[in-house]
């Protein structure tokens, strides 16, 4: 282990959503850590910041289910952080949205892990790692799709890490609360011009009111999580939520 992780040097890692926020977090934390990365995104802006990190650039739509299989070939550690989110009643939801949600979120990491556990059983190691969400763990109205979907990646990567066990294979979630992301960050600052309060206000009394630690999770914290179950010393922790949500969960 050095300062900067786990030595992963020679490691395959697969990053998706890897433009921004969780993602690029992930990316930056396992190129430090000596891994091949390969940060993929649908947004073209992933190219620049992968070059910067040192990680190699993959533009892809993951609703490409057979593109998202390319990208699993070969790797050594996946990490499917891809996502969207769409906010409405069940009644008003467009079932289109809700069907391009659970492609990206549940299809998709099925398709990208489906392909890389063929090596990594031959080899006799590999790490998966979900980013899951409290929501994965607990519903929130308006949120049918995106509760669905990670609820459904749960129980897939528990699925995965018994199958993988005797393969030196993990697959674990990590299940956030909410984290400063851009998408968060602008979601504060809208509700802070329509209620006319400041944003730390708002991401107490609205976002954070069923948690008990009143601040948000930051990238880091959760890149750091990611990387440190792909080290030593983790053979043993798998299919397991790991709660990084303040306490939301514990009530």
């Amino acid at each position: 282990m050095s300062a900067t992780g786990p030595d992963l040097a020679g490691k395959r890692a697969v990053v998706t959503g890897a433009a921004s926020g969780i993602g690029a977090a992930v990316a930056e934390r396992l190129v430090a850590t000596g891994a091949e990365v390969i940060a993929a995104d649908r947004d073209e802006t992933v190219t620049e910041l992968a070059t910067g990190l040192g990680a190699r650039p993959r533009v892809v739509d993951l609703a490409d289910l057979d593109a998202a299989h390319d990208l699993g070939e070969g790797a050594d550690i996946v990490v499917n952080n891809a996502g969207f989110q769409h906010v409405a009643p069940v009644q008003e939801f467009p079932p289109e949205t809700f069907g391009a949600i659970l492609r990206l979120m549940v299809e998709a990491p099925f398709r990208i892990v489906r392909a890389a556990l063929p090596d990594m059983y031959r080899r006799g190691w590999g790490r998966v790692v979900n980013i899951s969400s409290v929501h994965g763990l607990r519903a929130s109205p308006y949120k049918s799709a995106y509760v669905t979907a990670k609820h459904a990646l749960e129980g897939f990567s528990k699925t995965v890490a018994l199958e993988g066990a005797s393969h030196g294979v993990t697959s674990n979630c990590l299940s956030p609360g909410f984290v400063r992301t851009p998408l968060v960050e602008r979601q504060v600052a809208e509700q802070a011009r329509l209620h006319r309060v400041p944003e730390e206000q708002v991401v107490e009394d609205v976002l954070l009111a069923r948690t008990p630690v009143k601040r948000l999770v930051e990238p880091a914290e959760v890149a750091d999580f990611a990387a440190w179950l792909c080290g030593p010393g983790t053979a043993s922790i798998t299919g397991a939520s790991l709660s990084m949500d303040g306490g939301w969960t514990a009530g």
